[in-house]
């Protein structure tokens, strides 16, 4: 019984625990420069596009394994018109509904032939990933486009100043520390701690089978630790950037889609057996359909954090970013078979590819090598989840033997 729990433990937070290891071993391999608040900070808004990206790409990998090739190439199509309307002097709100608009019909585009054409999604969105590069191309004609609109980079987080202002800064003693990040750090690690345990209260009325109390206060603890510490070191620095705040928005909103609504739930139902879910009178193509048009809207916000990160746009903009995504799913513990996966599980899998790329940039790794690395990070958490649903269905098979035996015997 305690070796299962121990394999449960392992199964569940093994994402968690190799990302704690990584950490360790670049901070040795640094001198400890990978965990100065600077670096830390440079891992949030050098990032922020594969949390938003690997949101996406979980709606769609839930439906079954499926990908979407194109993201890159929106993110570079959206960022490309917002840049041209902003160097037309037009208000920044217009250009970020029409980068916004722009992912949403590209979404829908692939949500169309995907759901009711039944092209095979790979082959959909490589056709995407192709016409929107050179669409790109064409509207931009090859020629860069700065945004200069400070408004617009400070809300968005380009530029030195994209940081939540220390509203605090004169209340108390003097300190070097920014005292609203530690307020606000404080204040959500206390809202994490009591939500986690008033909603397990309420799963337990409801006759669902939850964690033992041990397991989810050491689970607990540690997640408000990490909160807390990552609150202080980002005090150590500027603060809360802007582009936190929208990471954080879009992980909140999607972690409620997925688990608290019912197209959440027909997603995972869709990953786990389509045959059945449409049979049970569940509209599969719908459901299909608003997991790939959702996927184009979030490519279509991380343009609008590209341009702004970057202070403009040109036509290069947003190579590789798909696979950065679908690596953050997969690592993340998503299942490569659908059905499986988690915000919560995005969050770790696109940390921990930003403190392997930064941990190897800053330890001076060559940039193959780098490329090496994260291949094999993916391949081994890939392998993992192949290894475990061999087990599934392993024990499926023990299960249904037992029964037949059982069946024969009476």
């Amino acid at each position: 019984m305690e070796g299962n729990n121990i394999k449960n433990f392992l199964r569940k937070y093994m994402m968690l625990i190799a990302m704690v290891v990584v950490v360790i071993v670049f901070y040795f391999l640094t001198g400890g420069k990978s965990l100065l608040p600077q670096n830390i900070n440079n891992v949030i808004s050098q990032n922020a596009y594969v949390f938003v990206l690997g949101t996406g790409m979980l709606l769609c990998i839930l439906t079954g394994g499926n990908i979407d090739l194109s993201v890159g190439s929106v993110v570079c199509l959206a960022g490309g018109v917002g840049a041209i309307i902003m160097t037309k002097n037009l208000p920044w709100p217009i250009a970020v509904i029409a980068m916004l608009i722009m992912g949403l019909l590209v979404g829908m585009w692939h949500g169309f032939w995907i759901a009711f054409i039944k092209v095979p999604p790979f082959i959909a969105t490589l056709v995407g990933m192709l016409a929107f590069r050179g669409l790109a191309n064409v509207i931009m004609q090859g020629f860069a486009y700065q945004v200069e609109d400070k408004a617009f980079l400070n809300i968005f987080g380009g530029g030195d100043s994209c940081y939540v202002p220390d509203f605090l800064a004169g209340i108390g003693p003097a300190s070097s520390l920014n005292k609203t990040c530690m307020v606000v750090t404080v204040l959500v690690a206390i809202g994490y701690a009591v939500f986690t345990f008033i909603n397990r209260s309420r799963l337990i009325k409801k006759g669902y089978k939850v964690d033992s109390l041990v397991s989810v206060i050491i689970k607990t603890i540690l997640i408000v630790a990490v909160v807390i510490w990552l609150g202080y070191k980002l005090s150590n620095y500027k603060g809360i950037p802007t582009v936190l705040i929208w990471i954080a928005l879009v992980l909140g909103v999607f972690a409620y889609i997925t688990s608290k609504t019912t197209l959440g739930r027909n997603l995972y139902a869709v990953g786990g057996n389509e045959k059945a879910t449409r049979l049970s009178g569940i509209n599969t193509k719908m459901v299909m359909f608003s997991a790939y048009t959702l996927m184009g809207l979030l490519a279509g916000f991380a343009g609008v954090l590209n341009i702004a990160r970057l202070m403009g746009s040109q036509p290069t903009y947003g190579l590789g970013y798909e696979m950065d995504a679908i690596a953050a799913c997969f690592i993340g513990g998503a299942s490569a078979y659908g059905g499986t996966g988690t915000i919560g599980g995005v969050i770790i899998g696109a940390a921990l590819c930003g403190i392997i790329n930064q941990g190897m940039v800053i330890a001076n790794t060559p940039p193959n090598y780098q490329t090496v690395v994260k291949g094999l990070v993916l391949l081994v958490a890939v392998l993992f989840d192949v290894i475990m649903q061999m087990r599934r269905k392993g024990s499926q098979k023990n299960a249904e033997a037992k029964t037949e035996k059982g069946g024969a015997k009476a």
